[in-house]
């Protein structure tokens, strides 16, 4: 018999990763009060999905749907604007890099830290800053998360309402650019050193003449 207290577990289909939040857990700014949480903003372009995407788009669509007529009383894509949908419209957000026309996002949030491994052509290996590869995970690296479906804001006096995703667990699935325009430092220096400043000891310095460069 399924044990019905336990969340559903629904697999995201490939997305490209924004906003990634996964090893230290943060406070909404505009709510101080609000419990700290781990997180990132999943971004998907569903005319690139293949026949497996959308089979897992579809199943999360479906549960998104059933959560808000079980507790909302009405279809999804029915919902009022002042029940937030979970899943949105990327031309919300279409001027940044990433988002726009054609794509769909949705911030996956968690108060415990989530898992995060590599792919499986790289043995689904742990990364993070325990692991000293942190830097695997990047805005615009391509993953896919373990997610559930949920409600919130269904007591009085709630600040909010909406269906969102929670997120369980992430895996990176390739690189991809970077949408934060930021160059990895191995990258962004050449191997040419002075070789003045390899040879030379720290007295050398002591004596140096500022009045030289004003």
């Amino acid at each position: 018999m399924a044990d019905e207290t336990k969340p559903k577990r629904f697999f995201t289909p490939v997305f490209r990763l924004s906003f990634p939040n996964l090893y230290v857990a943060r406070k909404n700014e505009d709510d101080p009060n609000s419990k700290a949480k781990f997180g990132l903003s999943a971004v998907w372009t569903p005319a690139k999905f293949t026949p497996k995407d959308k089979e897992l788009w579809l199943a999360i669509m479906k549960e998104l749907n059933a959560v808000s007529v079980r507790d909302f009383k009405a279809p999804w894509k029915e919902l009022p604007d002042n029940i937030k949908r979970g899943v949105r419209d990327g031309r919300a957000k279409s001027g940044m890099e990433g988002y726009g026309e054609g794509t769909r996002f949705a911030n996956l949030t968690t108060h415990s830290r989530p898992g995060v491994i590599d792919s499986p052509a790289n043995g689904k290996a742990d990364i993070g800053p325990e692991h000293g590869n942190a830097d695997l995970i990047y805005p615009g690296c391509f993953c896919r998360a373990s997610v559930n479906v949920y409600s919130y804001g269904l007591k009085p006096g709630s600040k909010g309402k909406g269906v969102a995703l929670g997120l369980f667990n992430v895996q990176k699935i390739k690189d991809g650019p970077r949408l934060d325009n930021r160059v990895a430092a191995a990258d962004d220096f050449d191997d040419e050193i002075d070789s003045a400043w390899l040879d030379q000891e720290d007295s050398d310095f002591d004596n140096s003449d500022e009045d030289d460069f004003e």
